[in-house]
Formats: C-alpha cells, sequence, structure tokens
C-alpha cells in the first residue's frame, strides 16, 4: 500500500519517461511486468510522446499525447491478452492523481469481475469494476484527508472500451470520447459514428438530467463565462474521484474555498455510474479513434475520420494532435510552428492535454478468435516504477 501512495503522489517532473532505450529493454512502457508493447517504439518530440504503430489482439494501434498543463493531468493504456483487449482514457482534472490512480487500479478491478464471471465480459463486470476503482480512490481520500485534502478535489473523466470476443463495450465517465470509422458499403467512403455518451452540463440533455435529479435545487447548473457548470464548479456530471461533490464529509475545510458549497449536500450531486453500450462488431467496421476532449474541442468526429481514413496507419494518432494543434493555432491567428515553441503551462492557454489512440480492426483476427500471445500492455506518457 505504502509503495503504491509513492507511486500516486511522486511529482511527475519528467512526464514522458526515460530515454527511448531504457524502456525497450522489456517491450513496456511504463516499467509494466510480464506485458509487451506489440512491437511499437515510443518516441518523443519536446511536450508529444508516440507509439507510431503497434499490434494489439485485433489489429493494429497507434498512440500520442502531448502535453499542455504543467503536470500532464491525462493517463492511457492498452491491455490486450487471453481475455480480450482494453483501452483506457483518463483526463484527469484538479490534478494527475486520481486519473493516475484509474490507469494503475481499473484493469486489475476488470480482470478480478471478469474471472469471478469465468472469463465472460459484461456491462456488468464493467461497471463493477468501475465502481471497486471509485471505492478504493474514495478510501485513499479519506486515508490522506488529514495531510492532503486537496485530493478530495481531483478528479479525471474515464472513457474505456473492452473488446471481447465480437463485441465492442463501451463505457464512459465525462466528456472524452471514441468515434467509429465505418466503411459506407462499396463506395470507398468512411462514415463517423460517435459511439461514447458524453456527460457535460454544456449538453443541454445533461442539465435536463441534473435538474431532474436535483429538482429542489435552482443552483444545480449555473452558467458562468458562457460555460454551463455544475453547481458553477465543474462541467462534468460523472467522473472517478471529485468526492468533494459527492460524499458531504468532504466539503468542508480545509479544502479550497472555490469547491466549498454553499448549503450541505443532502445527496450526491456528481456520480460515478459509467454510461455502458455494447456494438456488435461488422466487417464494414474500420478503425476507432479515442482520445480526451483537448482533440475534439479542436476536431469535428468528420474530420478526424477522414484523417485516419485518407492517410498512412503508422504515426496517424500523432498525425490528428498536429491537425488539432493546428487549428488551435489557426483560432489564435498564430502559426502552428510558434505554438510548438510555448512551453508546458504557458500551452495551456492555447490548448489543453490531449491523448489519441487509433485501434484498427483485423476482421480476420476478430472472427478466428485469435488471441494476443504475447499480452500487449502499454501505458502512454508516464513511468509507473
Amino acid at each position: 500500500m505504502l509503495q503504491g501512495l509513492m507511486n500516486l503522489l511522486s511529482v511527475c517532473w519528467n512526464p514522458f519517461g526515460h530515454e527511448v532505450e531504457s524502456h525497450e529493454t522489456n517491450g513496456v512502457l511504463g516499467g509494466g511486468d510480464g506485458g509487451g508493447s506489440g512491437g511499437s517504439r515510443e518516441g518523443k518530440d519536446g511536450l508529444l510522446w508516440f507509439r507510431d504503430i503497434g499490434k494489439y489482439g485485433s489489429g493494429e494501434f497507434s498512440m500520442a499525447v502531448i502535453q499542455a498543463n504543467q503536470v500532464l493531468e491525462d493517463q492511457s493504456q492498452i491491455e490486450s491478452g487471453q481475455f480480450g483487449t482494453l483501452v483506457g482514457i483518463y483526463d484527469g482534472h484538479g490534478g494527475p492523481e486520481a486519473a493516475r490512480y484509474v490507469c494503475d487500479n481499473l484493469f486489475s478491478h476488470f480482470r478480478a469481475m471478469t474471472a469471478e464471471s469465468e472469463g465472460a465480459v459484461t456491462a456488468e463486470t464493467i461497471q463493477r469494476a468501475f465502481r471497486q476503482t471509485e471505492e478504493g480512490f474514495t478510501a485513499l481520500v479519506s486515508e490522506l484527508w488529514s495531510t492532503r485534502p486537496n485530493m478530495a478535489t481531483v478528479g479525471t473523466c474515464c472513457l474505456v472500451g473492452v473488446i471481447y470476443q465480437q463485441t465492442l463495450f463501451i463505457a464512459n465517465l465525462g466528456d472524452s470520447r471514441v468515434v467509429l470509422g465505418k466503411k459506407v458499403g462499396n463506395t470507398g467512403g468512411m462514415a463517423a459514428m460517435q459511439l461514447s455518451t458524453e456527460h457535460n452540463a454544456n449538453i443541454e440533455a445533461i442539465r435536463d438530467e441534473l435538474k431532474e435529479l436535483h429538482p429542489t435545487d435552482p443552483q444545480i447548473v449555473v452558467l458562468k463565462h458562457g460555460v454551463w457548470r455544475v453547481k458553477g464548479i465543474i462541467q462534468v456530471s460523472r467522473s472517478i474521484g471529485d468526492v468533494y461533490m459527492k460524499h458531504a464529509q468532504y466539503n468542508r475545510e480545509p479544502i479550497n474555498a472555490k469547491f466549498r458549497l454553499t448549503k450541505p449536500m443532502n445527496m450526491p450531486i456528481l456520480s460515478a455510474n459509467p454510461t455502458i453500450i455494447s456494438h456488435a462488431l461488422h466487417p464494414n467496421d474500420s478503425f476507432l479513434i479515442f482520445a480526451s476532449d483537448g482533440l475534439w474541442e479542436h476536431l469535428s468526429n468528420e474530420k478526424a475520420v477522414a484523417i485516419v481514413h485518407g492517410h498512412p496507419r503508422a504515426g496517424i494518432a500523432k498525425r490528428l494532435v498536429k491537425a488539432a494543434l493546428q487549428e488551435a493555432a489557426r483560432k489564435r491567428e498564430m502559426r502552428y510552428s510558434d505554438l510548438r515553441k510555448i512551453d508546458k503551462k504557458v500551452r495551456r492557454h492555447f490548448h489543453d492535454d490531449i491523448t489519441v489512440i487509433v485501434l484498427f480492426f483485423n476482421h480476420d483476427l476478430i472472427s478466428r478468435g485469435a488471441v494476443q500471445d504475447p499480452p500487449v500492455s502499454i501505458r502512454s506518457a508516464l513511468e509507473h516504477n
């Protein structure tokens, strides 16, 4: 437990890890045990980290991360083995600790839940893994309350995709997004289909949901500076962490005054219950784009799918990040080359941390029930000792 706390609370001064060579001795980014890199090699370019191309159980993948915050708050992972494949994008807020905790613990809870169901993956096993992860982080906040009370104000969005046999499950908390690129008949075209449901107060349906859940609270959503926020504080309505908005005993001094509610909380305001969908994989399903909201702030679903469809697979996640940065620069009437020169922290005024994972489907492997051996275990951008 102590070692876990040391890992979690360590400050990420060098968020892209050591030099490339130091990782390739065991093929696992982030010092994982017993996993592999899927044949991919990591690279760095300033604040950009990437794996251009690699293999997982159902095809190939490409990953990229760009840092904007002083300490990178995004975490992500790919796990592929006997059980199938799990992809996770964890977009933290208020600090990196919740995203790191989820990256450290959700997959192990998922494996434990599937073991209890004799290896079968269902919406219920995924939901239980989310629940255990939330309970574990809440317990950590309780343990650290006397020394690090502001851990109560740290949270993370949580987007997970699981490929099990010929079914894709998508589970989501918050506003990260996954988009499917689907072939349109024999036309050569590619349609964009959003699979995830987002939980952001700027979406009218989410505001309506919150008002229905809290009918006696006229301030459950507040418009501030053109942005809708839950209780005027936070944009997302579902997350892991953010326990100050879920448990009244943590919404008090000594947490920062901007997080404290003026009236007592008589029920949780935020939820950790994910929206889960299942999708039967079809031969026309070509690829998936998983990304934190930093990408979708600058690229539409259709634009992102067109980029992936129109370019080589190798380096495609990096290409999507670059396209988003070019659009961010254009909006600020500056050159992309000048944006690239801006250091982390100041960079956050121009764009958010951005994480992208693209999965390409090999339907021959999927139909044959192929198993990834050796397993692939990759985490982006942060070394876990």
